[in-house]
């Protein structure tokens, strides 16, 4: 079952994260108090709800610890945000993840229990949506409308103890075009079809959206 993501807070960052989720057809539940920011954004998301973050009955009633990842992206309300990442973790959300104005705000975002801390200055909101997809996404670059550079981890589901490229035939499942592996601190920029991947490397792979959306799925 496809993961279920919320999205508290729809500015400029909270509104990338949760139009990207929803372009790749998760469900996203986007949150906000504007009442107009709602009706901007309800074509672009599953749901879209006008409510107080910080009040904990109006989040159960949500039914928001039912949602896989909450991704708490509030403006410059600081204290909104601390008290929202508070009642997520009081009511239990499997895992939070936090815009933080500054390094400080981050450190006590991570105190009260955010599993993930971003800062928007350094993690664009597509970027971060790609990540949520998938723990082995390291990061996202957008090259045009529909293309994109991924670089993934790979898993041991993926490459078991060991597998070359041929036989991982990445082109040929996902249509998607290895351009370069990292192997610890090494990069090797030229690929060779026989080049053994194993668990932990990573692969810089170039692809339409939807091709490294499977890729990033299977991975």
């Amino acid at each position: 079952m496809a993961k279920q993501y919320a999205v508290i807070g729809l500015g400029r960052f909270g509104s990338s994260v949760a139009k990207t989720l929803y372009e790749m057809d998760y469900d996203v539940m986007a949150i906000d108090t504007d009442e107009e920011r709602i009706q901007e954004h309800i074509n672009h998301v599953t749901h879209a709800v006008r409510a107080d973050s910080t009040d904990e009955q109006a989040l159960k009633s949500l039914g928001i610890r039912n949602f896989d990842v909450v991704v708490v992206a509030i403006g410059q309300d600081i204290q909104a945000s601390i008290l929202t990442t508070l009642v997520l973790k009081e009511l239990g959300v499997k895992y939070i993840v936090v815009k933080a104005q500054n390094e400080r705000h981050g450190q006590v975002l991570y105190k009260i229990g955010a599993d993930r801390v971003v800062f928007p200055e350094r993690d664009m909101g597509v970027r971060v949506a790609h990540n949520l997809i998938s723990p082995n996404i390291l990061d996202f670059i957008e090259l045009a409308d529909n293309y994109s550079i991924a670089e993934v981890s790979m898993s041991n589901k993926m490459v078991g103890t060991g597998k070359t490229l041929r036989e991982m035939d990445i082109r040929a499942k996902y249509g998607c075009n290895v351009i370069a592996i990292r192997s610890g601190s090494k990069m090797n920029v030229a690929p060779n079809p026989d080049d053994i991947i194993i668990e932990g490397d990573v692969l810089v792979v170039l692809g339409s959206n939807d091709d490294l959306k499977e890729f990033e799925e299977r991975a």
